[in-house]
């Protein structure tokens, strides 16, 4: 049977990606989208690079949680969880209520992710 925490990390990772996303269609349907700009200014191709890499990161994280073996997983996920927190806060506030408290949900589950990774004890893990 799998660890209960590497679950829950899991689907708390689950629940960011759909957060972001959730955000990003809400955006669109909003009409606080503008196709190819950023805060209402013209963006390079490279940047939309970085924007997906930096999206990719909690739907990487699913498959980490579920294969990587404990003690870095632990230090992985909070590394990861602090650094998408951080990014997230520097972009507040956004012009829609909406996204401001998406993304301060979004940072709630960080903290749920750090806390769980800081917390675990996988000696008391069933195996």
């Amino acid at each position: 049977m799998m660890d209960p925490t590497r679950i829950v990390l899991a689907g708390a990772w689950v629940s960011l990606m759909l957060i972001y996303l959730l955000g990003d269609v809400l955006r669109i349907f909003a009409g606080d989208f503008t196709p190819g700009s950023m805060g209402g200014k013209p963006v390079p191709s490279s940047m939309w690079t970085i924007a997906a890499a930096i999206m990719l990161v909690p739907i990487a994280m699913i498959l980490v949680t579920l294969m990587v073996p404990t003690d870095p997983l632990r230090w992985i996920t909070i590394i990861a969880s602090v650094g998408l927190a951080l990014f997230n806060l520097a972009g507040l506030p956004y012009p829609g209520l909406y996204d401001n408290v998406l993304i301060v949900v979004g940072v709630v589950v960080n903290g749920i992710l750090i806390w769980q990774a800081w917390v675990w004890s996988p000696s008391a893990a069933i195996v």
